[in-house]
């Protein structure tokens, strides 16, 4: 009799994801902190809580989320947790906007979609409607490579927004306030008068002749607190404060710079790249006169 083959299917992808029993979580981020970041943020949170729950098969698990950039994964606790929750087999399905919102690293987006795929882990990258276990590798690195690049030219957009800005002259700052100083609502640096005379007393006694030692040592016994309500001052700090050519009233930008997107490190701007000063940007605290001879004193004495 002749031998006949019969091919059984399998099953180890049972139909579409929206009719599996699955424990499904979603993760999204915000670029930056600034506050239509956040709004930003907060609507995802809750546009893939109702996504989730509105599909009866599923269980909604979490949403994880983090603020800043996707790029070091130290630097996204919400990631973090993601990974370890499904370590521990709690999460069927991760549902994102994009890869780029998942990582912007493609070795390490890949790296992570393939550990989670050893797991039965899948993530399902709604623009273009992929899920990680049924997709190809190949299909997953082109998609990741894609994104990678697109972050890029949206760095490379970034940047030159921020420096059209500068060479405009508006000022671009990164802290809602510091000693002496709060953002106004205009984004414009407002004086806090009883901080600023803390500040005057700094420069004080330095032109006096107190290094930052000294001062150190004047502030903590007098009781006097730091921006954030510490009474432990830092020297480095002070030494900061006393070449901030803020607190004369000018704002100079771009004195870092990022050369690789990728890494994410800022170095100091040694001439790498353009600088941009923008005097009488708010109201001083110090003196041009005190301040300029502070900075003479500061390249001649050593603390």
């Amino acid at each position: 009799m002749p031998k006949y083959v019969v091919e059984i299917p399998g099953n180890e992808y049972p139909g579409p994801i929206w009719e599996q029993r699955l424990r499904v979580a979603a993760y999204c981020r915000g670029s930056t902190e600034h506050e239509e970041q956040q709004n930003s943020l907060v609507n995802q949170i809750e546009f893939y809580t109702d996504y989730i729950q509105q599909n009866p098969y599923w269980h909604f698990f979490a949403v994880y989320y983090d603020t800043g950039s996707g790029l070091r994964v130290n630097n996204r606790p919400g990631y973090q947790q993601l990974l370890r929750d499904c370590m521990k087999r709690k999460i069927d399905l991760i549902i994102v906007k994009s890869l780029s919102r998942f990582g912007r690293d493609t070795v390490e987006t890949i790296k992570q979609i393939r550990r989670l795929k050893t797991m039965n882990i899948g993530v399902y990258i709604e623009t273009g409607g992929i899920n990680t276990l049924t997709a190809s590798n190949l299909i997953i690195e082109q998609l990741a490579a894609i994104d990678q690049a697109e972050s890029w030219s949206r760095s490379r957009d970034i940047k030159f927004g921020l420096r059209q800005r500068m060479m405009e002259g508006k000022t671009i700052l990164n802290h809602t306030r510091f000693l002496g100083y709060t953002k106004g609502p205009d984004g414009v640096l407002q004086i806090v008068p009883e901080e600023a005379e803390i500040v005057r007393k700094i420069f004080d006694l330095y032109v006096q002749g107190n290094g930052v030692r000294k001062i150190k040592k004047y502030l903590e016994s007098h009781g006097i607190k730091t921006v954030t309500g510490k009474s432990e001052w830092s020297t480095s700090t002070i030494d900061r404060m006393l070449s901030n050519e803020k607190y004369a009233g000018d704002v100079l930008m771009q004195k870092t710079y990022t050369p690789d997107f990728l890494t994410g490190k800022k170095e100091k701007n040694c001439g790498q790249v353009e600088k941009y000063l923008v005097e009488n940007a708010h109201e001083l605290i110090i003196d041009r006169i005190m301040f300029d001879r502070v900075q003479e004193m500061k390249g001649h004495i050593k603390k």
